[in-house]
């Protein structure tokens, strides 16, 4: 089981960074799942822990110069490790001028991810940090525990409004109440509720537009023959939601929520290289 990569382009390291830097705001630890084209960062929360769920591919073509791995065994080309994010966004904090950051995994003691960041210097020798992040090699018996989450059988799909602007509402509502109830119907509308025995608020989004999804996967079953006014919603953790919306660094080019009425909320963020899904389930 080896793998190696390298990133030389400042731009894609800034942009690995930021994304590194957005899943530590989800997970305090996640796998890390390596393929040869992709990497996969999961989070698969127990639903004891409020059982939010993530789900973040990338490809690595567009963020590494070289890429090298080989699997646990050649029919099973992958390798999959438990670590944690925030450790990984901190070493590569210190590269932000690097000329270059080599990523590898070692087993000295224990297997660690050596991130070496090459820094440029006066001189003619270069100046290498080593930071060595351990972490957990998951074996093959329990990799079924983190397959891709199917997409749920949802009653509405509405593309998000500007982040930035439900961040700040999400924010102030999080100063009243630990639950915010999102919902949203096929005309466009969503809105963002709190109710407390002192208080309710709601603000109105309009004009959102909804994504048209292909039926034949089946996906769409529910949100089929849907009266468009009607509001399909759920009541969710508010800090899981504000998570979400801190983290993200860069506006993605397409947001867009997926409602099973009082089940789930399923959110999906697209970068040009990067997807990200994250599931809130409701609370009762």
């Amino acid at each position: 089981m080896r793998f190696r990569a390298k990133i030389v382009d400042l731009a894609c390291l800034n942009h690995f960074s930021r994304i590194i830097n957005t899943i530590a705001k989800l997970a305090k630890t996640c796998i890390l799942r390596l393929t040869v084209c992709k990497l996969y960062f999961i989070l698969s929360d127990k639903v004891a822990n409020g059982g939010a769920s993530m789900w973040c591919e990338l490809s690595q073509g567009n963020f590494f110069d070289e890429f090298q791995m080989e699997g646990v065994a050649a029919e099973h080309n992958e390798i999959y490790l438990e670590f944690v994010p925030e450790n990984v966004w901190r070493a590569l904090k210190t590269a932000q001028s690097a000329k270059a950051v080599k990523i590898k995994l070692t087993n000295k003691h224990c297997p660690c991810l050596r991130v070496a960041v090459e820094l440029p210097s006066l001189s003619s020798s270069s100046r290498v940090v080593t930071h060595d992040i351990p972490v957990g090699v998951i074996p093959r018996r329990m990799w079924n525990d983190f397959r891709e989450p199917s997409v749920p059988d949802f009653d509405v799909s509405i593309y998000l409004p500007v982040l930035k602007t439900m961040k700040s509402v999400v924010e102030r509502m999080k100063n009243l109440s630990n639950f915010i109830v999102i919902e949203a119907n096929l005309s466009g509308e969503m809105n963002l509720k709190i109710e407390t025995d002192l208080v309710s608020v709601t603000t109105h989004f309009k004009d959102l537009g909804n994504p048209l999804w292909a039926s034949e996967d089946g996906c769409q079953s529910s949100a089929q023959g849907r009266d468009l006014e009607s509001m399909a919603g759920a009541c969710i953790d508010i800090k899981k939601l504000q998570q979400l919306l801190a983290g993200q660094q860069v506006n993605p080019t397409k947001a867009l929520c997926n409602i099973v009425h009082k089940r789930i909320i399923h959110f999906i963020l697209l970068h040009e290289e990067v997807s990200l899904q994250y599931f809130i389930p409701a609370i009762a």
